[in-house]
């Protein structure tokens, strides 16, 4: 694993957006081909093989939360436990997520955490980073199969919801004002579009209740029975018209029980149920349980805010508004740091299997809205 340096391609911007990443330039520089980094094959299969043993102690994870019923460490509102419980034993299909890992090459990848339910850094990771890789390093390969299990996953998810048979129509939606969630969103509707699903979009703030049919509507009125949403179930389940997701009126994309993967508290849980795993870090939900460098880091979070590296030769933190539903500790692991750029390297899971990685990049050890995005190769 090594960073390289690069001259950009003269019309990068143009082949970005004719590809619909058209938020290539967010408050500067994000979208970043001045640098790449390349990998041997074996250490593709190395990121392969912790990707997959993740995803599977995930799973076995929430087997255990929901036989338990811990769902208040997650600080899930109480009307919502039976929905998360209810989805799982369901086995409701999920279309993606991503882990963030911190690997410099040497030993195991270390998992920082999981977004588990609205992943972004999506179209970039796919079909963008591999346009770059077919002009610029041709010959090469990518660990990238993200376009084409995506779609094959929505037909497993039409199936289950009925969109396959022309029974159902699948919503799309997020907010209103942020074009990376719209770029994102819009590009998960165009692999579903493949799939040959009849699709519609509609934004998060256009979606209301109607009492008599007891169902969500869009601002056509049209019933919403399958919803893909690039939003937070944390903040869908605390909002007015939230509380209706409790009676289960639709199927969601990301099924319910990803709560419980999206969530910083199942990284405490994931150490608990598996502390001699090597891609782990000591993690807990009790501080006093930690001693060494370590990271404080809010169950709910989003974008590297309110995050606290304690215990090294630097402490940093992070401003933001999150921290309210409480904090987990977890053993600090540097990244792969090239001339003071410190990477995280994102890697994907759609549906059951290992679909390839994203890398971030940022002058600070950690990672946020702001952080660009570098592609990668492998020879």
């Amino acid at each position: 694993m090594r960073r390289e340096t690069l001259r950009p391609r003269p019309d990068w911007r143009a082949k970005c957006e004719s590809l619909g990443f058209h938020f290539h330039t967010i408050d500067g520089t994000y979208w970043d081909e001045s640098a790449c980094y390349a990998f041997t094959a074996d250490e593709i299969d190395v990121l392969d093989d912790a990707t997959a043993e993740l995803h599977r102690m995930c799973l076995e994870a929430c087997e255990t939360i929901v036989q338990h019923r811990r769902f208040a460490e997650f600080a899930i509102p109480a009307p919502f436990h039976e929905l998360v419980a209810r989805s799982w034993r369901r086995q409701e299909p999920t279309l993606y997520g991503r882990f963030d890992l911190a690997w410099t090459g040497e030993g195991p990848p270390k998992l920082l955490e999981y977004n588990a339910d609205t992943p972004t850094a999506l179209l970039e990771a796919s079909v963008v980073q591999w346009q770059w890789m077919q002009e610029v390093k041709e010959g090469c390969d990518q660990f990238n199969s993200l376009h084409e299990k995506l779609i094959a996953q929505w037909q497993v998810i039409g199936d289950a919801v009925g969109a396959t048979r022309g029974e159902t129509m699948i919503h799309f939606a997020c907010l209103r004002g942020n074009d990376e969630d719209l770029g994102n969103i819009e590009y998960l509707r165009d692999t579903a579009i493949q799939a040959r699903l009849p699709t519609v979009f509609t934004f998060i703030e256009d979606i209301g209740w109607n009492d008599a049919t007891m169902a969500f509507t869009d601002s056509d009125e049209r019933r919403i029975d399958a919803l893909c949403k690039l939003y937070p179930w944390e903040w869908l389940v605390r909002d007015d018209f939230g509380r209706h997701l409790a009676a289960d009126p639709c199927r969601m994309v990301e099924p319910a029980w990803k709560m419980l993967l999206s969530n910083k508290a199942i990284l405490a849980v994931l150490w608990e149920l598996f502390p001699e795993s090597p891609y782990l870090l000591p993690a807990y939900r009790d501080p006093s349980r930690i001693s060494g460098p370590h990271v404080r880091k809010p169950i709910l979070a989003r974008e590297g805010a309110n995050v606290t590296i304690e215990g090294g030769p630097t402490r940093l933190q992070t401003e933001g508004t999150y921290g309210a539903e409480g904090f987990i500790v977890q053993g600090y692991a540097p990244l792969a740091a090239t001339d003071g750029n410190h990477a995280v390297i994102g890697s994907w899971i759609v549906g059951g299997d290992t679909a390839g990685i994203g890398i971030r990049e940022d002058r600070s050890p950690v990672t946020t809205n702001a952080s660009r995005f570098v592609p990668h190769y492998f020879e």
